[in-house]
């Protein structure tokens, strides 16, 4: 199977990138702050290394962007790479802290402009995985994933926020979206379509998605048939040394002896033995 990673949190991707970047298993995709900014990786230029080449993508962004200047990347680029790479599974990293206000962000997303992302990757109909990532105002966090659970769900939620424990968290205006701010978008259009026009041209060099070669399987282990020994006490040995009754006890005068009975001697044998005791008392009187 293939999987596709995609993370649209604030920073670079560059763990799981790095483990499957020589590997055409696994595409990785990475929108991310690029510059002077942790952890300091993902260039455009990082595509893959050997067999890995080019499933590695890097979506390297500039402050201030808004809903319309990320979708204008994601969605053609995504696009893309499901129609060239066609995975089996989707996982989305859906990093919070890509949010607008966020405390070390420096994006201008909207929480639906966020979830756009989630709802595109979903209309695919492919298994997906959503994970959470990074998010550092706390408040805007639970209403992204909140609103991202639903429309993952196909659930739309309601703006209004209804009254919980934490209800005061999320004051004053007590609701689900928060607005954008008016900060500056440093991505010029210029930028936007360099980026673009450069990753779908890294796509396009996949001529056909990765397929695993066949292999013939090695055959099953056949073991021999256990004869059935039905009815049979099981602690019954066949091969024993030793003659039993019907109940399977040893009958004692059948038992087989280690050490052998000494052999019965005729009489013969018995003169022949006192015979030579009386020659071996005669050597042993003292001469006179």
């Amino acid at each position: 199977m293939r999987v596709l990673y995609v993370d649209i949190d604030i920073h670079h991707g560059d763990g799981v990138e790095e483990a499957f970047y020589t590997t055409d298993r696994v595409m990785t995709v990475s929108f991310h702050k690029f510059g002077d900014y942790f952890p300091g990786t993902g260039d455009i230029r990082d595509i893959g290394y050997g067999k890995g080449k080019y499933y590695s993508l890097n979506v390297p962004l500039d402050d201030g962007i808004d809903d319309e200047s990320y979708q204008s990347l994601f969605k053609p680029i995504m696009g893309k790479v499901m129609e060239v790479f066609r995975p089996g599974a989707v996982v989305l990293q859906c990093g919070a802290d890509s949010l607008s206000g966020d405390r070390l962000g420096c994006f201008n997303l909207s929480i639906k402009g966020h979830a756009e992302c989630v709802k595109f990757m979903r209309s695919f109909n492919v298994p997906l995985l959503l994970l959470g990532g990074g998010g550092y105002t706390i408040r805007n966090v639970a209403r992204c994933w909140c609103y991202e659970t639903g429309v993952a769900l196909g659930i739309e939620l309601d703006d209004k926020m209804p009254q919980h424990e934490y209800y005061e968290y999320f004051g004053p205006d007590y609701t689900l979206h928060v607005a954008p701010s008016n900060m500056e978008n440093k991505n010029s259009r210029h930028l936007l379509e360099e980026i673009r026009s450069k990753l779908l041209d890294n796509l396009s060099k996949l001529q056909h998605a990765p397929s695993v070669q066949f292999q013939e399987r090695p055959p099953d282990t056949e073991l021999p048939e256990m004869e059935d020994h039905d009815g049979e006490d099981e602690r019954f040995d066949p091969d024993s040394d030793m003659d039993v009754d019907d109940e399977r006890k040893p009958l004692p005068s059948r038992v087989k002896s280690e050490f052998p009975e000494p052999e019965a001697k005729d009489m013969d044998d018995i003169r022949e033995d006192e015979h030579n005791r009386e020659l071996d008392l005669k050597c042993s009187e003292p001469l006179a």
